[in-house]
């Protein structure tokens, strides 16, 4: 080999990494490609912010539910249900029914504690009034939330076993039977302690659990699911290793702690993939994320079942 030729070798040696773990995305990347509109827009409540967009497949029905919760740090100021747009559109077009929630947020008017786990329980909830017009399987149904959505996609598998005392506790009409949280901040307490500040460091914690008017309220009682382990019912738990918002290991640790308390709890650390690779139906990581949230709704054969 010449010399010419074993430079040109080495330096194809040092690039071709850098190709296959190209930069991650961001939320504006993301967010510039075209986005496919939901079938319907619904209210939950009475705030401007409490509604939901119902995805609804060609198929005839009944249809299982993916209900998802989108992320942007609990707060007001960055974008809300729209991330969750692509993953919507692709969930339908395997056949299934999604259930986009917006709820209120820190700046906005009643978000935080407790209004953001409210609107999040009472947006999942109004599936009940929903099954009949829409034709909803509500047996087979799963939630999954994307960032801050992940940890309270996991909060609201949790809900049975919130503290009786909770403002945030109270009767349940609908209940997943799995959740699956992406780049989910599950652990309040430990994002608090050790997390990068992408979401606004501590503070932001602060604010979602009401601390500055808590008192002498535990505020991870009530908003962090490690405090009511087990939750009882399946979860996965899906990072990707570039992700610098929320790094992969506090799904891993997250995971063992489930684990260790007797949760089902599935672990999966995704290559090359960063924050918003996880919503992304496009991302070598969504045929696995996909696969994930399927085989958890309980079907007895794929969808879509019946033309």
């Amino acid at each position: 080999m010449s010399r010419l030729s074993l430079i040109l070798a080495l330096a194809m040696s040092l690039i071709t990494p850098a190709l296959a773990y190209a930069a991650p995305i961001s939320f504006s990347d993301l967010l510039a490609r075209p986005r496919a509109k939901a079938d319907h827009r619904i209210a939950y409540g009475p705030d401007a912010l409490q509604f939901g967009e119902l995805w609804l497949p060609a198929a005839k029905g009944p249809h299982p539910v993916v209900i998802l919760i989108h992320g942007g740090c609990w707060r007001a100021d960055l974008p809300g249900l729209e991330l969750m747009d692509y993953m919507a559109a692709d969930l339908k077009a395997s056949g299934l029914a999604v259930w986009n929630l917006e709820y209120r947020r820190i700046g906005h008017e009643g978000g935080g504690y407790p209004g953001t786990f409210q609107d999040v329980a009472a947006g999942i909830d109004h599936l009940a009034s929903l099954a009949e017009p829409y034709d909803l399987d509500l047996t087979h149904t799963v939630v999954s939330g994307h960032s801050a959505g992940g940890h309270l996609a996991v909060w609201a598998l949790s809900r049975p076993h919130l503290p009786k005392g909770s403002v945030l506790a109270g009767p349940q009409a609908v209940s997943p039977r799995a959740a699956i949280a992406l780049a989910g901040i599950i652990d309040l307490a430990a994002y608090h302690a050790d997390g990068p500040d992408a979401c606004g460091g501590p503070g932001t914690i602060d604010s979602l659990v009401g601390a500055a008017t808590a008192g002498t309220r535990d505020v991870y009682a009530d908003t962090s699911p490690p405090a009511v382990l087990p939750v009882g019912r399946p979860q996965a738990v899906i990072s990707g290793d570039l992700d610098h918002i929320v790094p992969s290991r506090f799904g891993a640790a997250y995971g063992a702690l489930a684990k260790a308390a007797g949760d089902e709890v599935e672990v999966l650390d995704m290559p090359g993939a960063g924050h918003f690779e996880l919503i992304d139906p496009g991302s070598a990581a969504w045929p696995t994320i996909r696969s994930a949230i399927v085989s958890r709704l309980g079907l007895a054969a794929p969808h879509p079942a019946r033309p």
